[in-house]
C-alpha cells in the first residue's frame, strides 16, 4: 500500500469516528476522490465488506480507495465499485475486493490473446442456433407456426404435457431468466415476458438494458419455462406463469460476479418465487484450484443466494457442462475452503443444482456431477436429440446443463402456483421429495473404450448423478396422483 493511500484511508477513518455523520463521510469521500489520480483503465470490482458495514461508510472506503461506488447492497455488505487504482484491492482492505475483468485481463495479455466463452451450453449445439452479432426484433409473422410439440421428448420425459392439463401456471409467479437477455417479440414469450420486472445487471447495478443482444441463450432459457400453450411451435413447463429478463451474461459469454449478485438481488426486491442461472461465475473455467480471490467470489455469491433464500427467492442453477465432479462451495463467513471443483452458483447449499440427461434418462457425458451438490436431474440432452425451444425468429435445439435447469424451475413456478404460501426451503424440499429415484448406472463407458468416463457415487435415492431424481411437473401439480416418471 502507498503513503498517499495510507494517509487517504486514515483520514477517511478520521472523519467517520470524529463526525460520525453522513456528511462527514461523503466530504472525506469527496476529498479522497480529489486527491485520486489514477492512470490506468478503469474496472469492475466487487467488494466484500463486514456485515452491518453502513452505506456511508462503504462508498468513503472505496474513495479511499481511489475507487467510485456504482451501487451497495446493504442488506449483504456488498458494494460494486470501478477504479483505474491497479492497487485498489490492497487499498479498500480489510474489505475484500475483486475484479473478474482484471483476471481476464491478466491472463490475455500472458497468453497474447482474448477469450470468451459460450455460457453452458454444449458446443455441438452452436450449429443449430449460433449466436447472432445484433440480435433483431423477431418478426411474429415469420415465425414458423407449425405445432412441434412432438418433438418435445423432454417435456413429456418430466410429465409436463400432462400437467399442463391440471396447472399451467400462475401470472402471479414470476420466474427470473438470469441469462443473455430474452427476445420480448418472439410470440411464444410476449406475453409471459414482464417487462416492468426485468432488468440488466452487467455493470453490477440494474438498468433498463435487458434484451438479447447478440445470443440466443436466455431466449431458449424462457421457452423451456414459459412458452405459450397455444398449439405453435413449442409449449414451456409452466405456460401460464411469467418471466423477467436479468440480463447477467454479456455478449462475450461472461457472467461476472458483481453481475450475478446484482440479478439475485434485483429478483428479490421484485418478489420472483425462482430464478434460473444456466451459467457459472468466475473469469476461470472452474474453481479447481483455490486462493484469496475465488474465496471473495463465493463470499459475495454465498450472501446474495442465501439472502434471496431467506426472501423467499428459489434459486435453479446449472451444474455446468465441465464434465467434472463438484464439492459443496462453502456458506458465507466460512473460514474454511472446500475441497476438489466448485460451480457458483450452483454448488451452494441453498441452490438447487440441476445435472443433466439424455432421452435415455442417462447422465449426460459433458454434464458435471457430484454428491452433495447435485439436487435433481432434468432433459438437457446429447448430440443428435437436444431440447427444442425458442430462439429469436423462431425455434432450434440446443443442449447442456443450461436447457436442463430451467425444467426444474419451471416445475418450481408451477409448485410455487400450487402453493402461493411456500417458500424457497419448502419448494426445494418438494423438488427434491417428488422427483423419481434414478439409480447409479452399473456402467458408465460413453465412448466405448473400457474405460469408466465418470464415478458415481451414492445409492438409488440420493447420487451424484442424478441427486434425487428426475424433477417430476405432473407431481408437482397432482401429487396425489401417480407419477409420469417411470422409475418411480
Amino acid at each position: 500500500m502507498s503513503l498517499l493511500g495510507q494517509s487517504l484511508r486514515a483520514a477517511v477513518c478520521a472523519f467517520m469516528v470524529l463526525c460520525g455523520s453522513v456528511a462527514a463521510v461523503a466530504t472525506a469521500e469527496a476529498e479522497a476522490e480529489a486527491s485520486c489520480h489514477p492512470e490506468g483503465r478503469a474496472l469492475r470490482y466487487v467488494v466484500a465488506f463486514d456485515r452491518g458495514t453502513s452505506e456511508a461508510e462503504a462508498r468513503a472506503a472505496v474513495a479511499g480507495g481511489c475507487g467510485s461506488t456504482t451501487t451497495y447492497y446493504p442488506q449483504i455488505a456488498v458494494a460494486v465499485a470501478t477504479s483505474a487504482e491497479e492497487d485498489f484491492a490492497e487499498l479498500v482492505r480489510p474489505a475484500a475486493a475483486f475484479s473478474a475483468q482484471a483476471e481476464r485481463l491478466a491472463v490475455q495479455r500472458a497468453n497474447g490473446t482474448p477469450s470468451t466463452r459460450t455460457p453452458s451450453t454444449r458446443t455441438p449445439a452452436a450449429k443449430t442456433a449460433p449466436a447472432r452479432a445484433g440480435i433483431e426484433p423477431t418478426d411474429p409473422a415469420k415465425v414458423p407456426s407449425a405445432d412441434r410439440t412432438d418433438e418435445q421428448w423432454d417435456m413429456r420425459a418430466i410429465g409436463a404435457d400432462k400437467a399442463h392439463v391440471i396447472e399451467p401456471g400462475s401470472p402471479d409467479v414470476v420466474v427470473g431468466v438470469l441469462d443473455s437477455g430474452i427476445d420480448a417479440t418472439h410470440p411464444e414469450l410476449k406475453t409471459a415476458l414482464d417487462p416492468g420486472k426485468s432488468a440488466g445487471c452487467l455493470t453490477g447495478a440494474p438498468d433498463r438494458n435487458w434484451a438479447a443482444t447478440t445470443s440466443v441463450h436466455g431466449t431458449h432459457v424462457a421457452g423451456i419455462i414459459a412458452a405459450a400453450d397455444d398449439g405453435k411451435g413449442i409449449t414451456g413447463v409452466a405456460p401460464g406463469v411469467r418471466v423477467a429478463s436479468v440480463k447477467v451474461i454479456d455478449d462475450r459469454g461472461y457472467a461476472d460476479p458483481e453481475a450475478a449478485v446484482c440479478g439475485l438481488m434485483w429478483a428479490v426486491s421484485q418478489g420472483m418465487a425462482v430464478t434460473n442461472s444456466s451459467y457459472f461465475v468466475d473469469p476461470w473455467s472452474l474453481s479447481c484450484a483455490h486462493d484469496d480471490e475465488r474465496g471473495v467470489v463465493n463470499e459475495v455469491m454465498a450472501r446474495a443466494v442465501e439472502y434471496a433464500t431467506s426472501e423467499g427467492t428459489l434459486n435453479v442453477a446449472a451444474a455446468t457442462n465441465e464434465a467434472v465432479g463438484l464439492a459443496p462451495s462453502p456458506r458465507s463467513g466460512s473460514r474454511t475452503q472446500a475441497e476438489g471443483c466448485q460451480a457458483l452458483p450452483a454448488g451452494l447449499r441453498d441452490v438447487v443444482a440441476v445435472s443433466s440427461v439424455s432421452a435415455e434418462r442417462v447422465k449426460a457425458g459433458y454434464s458435471s456431477y457430484g454428491l452433495g451438490v447435485i439436487d435433481v436431474t432434468a432433459p438437457g440432452g446429447e448430440a443428435g436429440q437436444c431440447v427444442l425451444s425458442t430462439v429469436p425468429g423462431g425455434y432450434a435445439p440446443l443442449c447442456g446443463t443450461s436447457m436442463a435447469a430451467p425444467h426444474v424451475a419451471g416445475v418450481a413456478a408451477l409448485l410455487a402456483s400450487k402453493h402461493p404460501g411456500y417458500g424457497a426451503r419448502q419448494l426445494k424440499r418438494t423438488l427434491d421429495a417428488q422427483a423419481a429415484p434414478i439409480a447409479c448406472p452399473a456402467d458408465y463407458d460413453l465412448t466405448g473404450d473400457g474405460t469408466q468416463d465418470a464415478y458415481c457415487t451414492g445409492y438409488a435415492g440420493f447420487n451424484g448423478f442424478y441427486g434425487h431424481g428426475m424433477v417430476d411437473a405432473l407431481a408437482a401439480v397432482a401429487p396425489r396422483r401417480a407419477s409420469s416418471n417411470p422409475a418411480r
